[in-house]
């Protein structure tokens, strides 16, 4: 794994706010900086543009707890030489921490002056925006440039021609495979990306009215997604970057990070940095408190001394499907001690996984798993709501550790049974 991107942006801490509208004037990133942020990606600038109202729409399990984010928001609506001057007074007042100016404009002379004014505001890095997936796109940007590897590398070469600091180069997922655009950035000379930007989505309907939300007067549009629902997304594509042999550049991981064990989470996967959006719109700057003290807490009992440490540890454990032990093999254990017998794990067993749990003969409240039925597939572990009361514990079956492709050569279908494990 290559170092992480804080030896190219030097920063207090790998806690970056990400480009939004927690980055929007000097004033929050001043306040942020004081909350304890290590850095600050700067809400997208190009030519300002109008935006819209209403622009941001939730996705809730229930009130209040929100599990996906989207918004119809584009980049700034301030004009550039308010923003650079904010710049230039962050930098002045914050000199340890990093200021990345994020950028989006369409002609290669466009790049070439808002690079050089960026620059001469003061900012530590530049960030390519190539990964908006709504409005901007329209007009030839954002996500536009994303989706095109030829593009991503020309405009990319472009930048790092006229850069003085490292760029950036924030990637769109709406895309099938992260890793050729991952690859065009290297080739035009970037020194690391970002990713992920947010997903094309519609994030419901207002069913009275007939019209998806959020809504714009009788109208609406697809927005971008983003919140604790992406993080999944997320960690696959930074991953699969983090892992591919011709990549090899410093990584800064965005999508649904709201506590220390997500942005842990990134940074085994290989992230140096994380930066964090949707959670500080919900929940304000303070939250990075939280966040330093548990990775600081995390490394501390792990015996980590660095971010290198364990920057990309989980990498070499993420493989391809087929490299799997088809032999290995785990069963669900019921402690009886504290089940409170809600019965989840067996109606979720019966309708939606196995059968392999059953009501007990004796009348226990506590189901039985049949074990020799058992595929240890999780189902019921994850619908219990009392913690540690289900567990999937390995067993030893006598099979040696084999892939399909070893399997498939001896002419083995499926694994024999071996009756119960118990």
């Amino acid at each position: 794994m290559p170092g992480p991107l804080t030896k190219k942006v030097p920063t207090p801490n790998p806690f970056w706010l990400a480009s939004a509208p927690p980055t929007n004037s000097g004033d929050q990133v001043k306040r942020a900086f004081d909350a304890g942020w290590g850095g600050a990606v700067w809400k997208a600038l190009g030519q300002p543009i109008q935006n819209v109202s209403s622009r941001f729409g939730s996705t809730n399990y229930f009130a209040g707890r929100h599990v996906g984010f989207n918004n119809i928001e584009l980049i700034t609506d301030r004009p550039l030489e308010a923003n650079f001057r904010e710049i230039a007074e962050v930098k002045r007042l914050y000199p340890k921490n990093a200021v990345i100016a994020s950028l989006m404009v369409e002609s290669r002379a466009e790049w070439r002056d808002i690079i050089r004014r960026a620059i001469d505001a003061g900012a530590d890095g530049l960030e390519l925006n190539f990964g908006c997936p709504h409005g901007m796109c329209e007009r030839g940007m954002g996500s536009a440039v994303g989706q095109e590897p030829k593009v991503n590398e020309e405009i990319t070469s472009w930048a790092v021609d006229y850069s003085t600091v490292p760029v950036l180069v924030k990637l769109t997922p709406n895309v099938s495979d992260i890793v050729p655009h991952g690859l065009a950035a290297k080739r035009g000379g970037a020194h690391g990306v970002s990713l992920i930007n947010t997903i094309k989505s519609v994030i419901g309907v207002d069913i009275d009215r007939f019209v998806p939300l959020p809504r714009v007067g009788d109208l609406a549009t697809n927005g971008g997604y983003c919140g604790a629902a992406v993080k999944p997304i997320a960690l696959h594509m930074v991953a699969a970057l983090a892992r591919h042999p011709d990549f090899r550049l410093p990584l800064s991981g965005i999508g649904g990070i709201a506590t220390w064990r997500d942005a842990v989470e990134f940074m085994l996967l290989g992230s140096g940095t994380v930066q964090v959006c949707t959670e500080v719109m919900l929940r304000g700057y303070g939250i990075v408190g939280d966040l330093i003290e548990g990775l600081t807490e995390y490394m501390r009992t792990h015996g980590f001394q660095r971010l290198d440490d364990f920057v990309g540890r989980a990498v070499p454990a993420f493989r391809e499907w087929g490299e799997l032990d088809l032999n290995y093999e785990v069963v669900a254990k019921i402690d009886a001690t504290t089940c409170i017998g809600c019965q989840r794990c067996l109606v979720a067993c019966m309708d939606g996984a196995h059968q392999c749990i059953h009501p007990d003969p004796s009348g226990s409240r506590v189901p039985v798993v049949d074990e020799s039925e058992c595929v240890g597939c999780n189902l019921c572990q994850i619908v219990c709501p009392v913690d540690g009361c289900v567990t999937m514990e390995q067993v030893a079956n006598g099979y040696a550790p084999a892939t399909w492709r070893e399997h498939e050569a001896a002419g083995v279908l499926l694994r024999p049974k071996k009756g119960s494990h118990g």
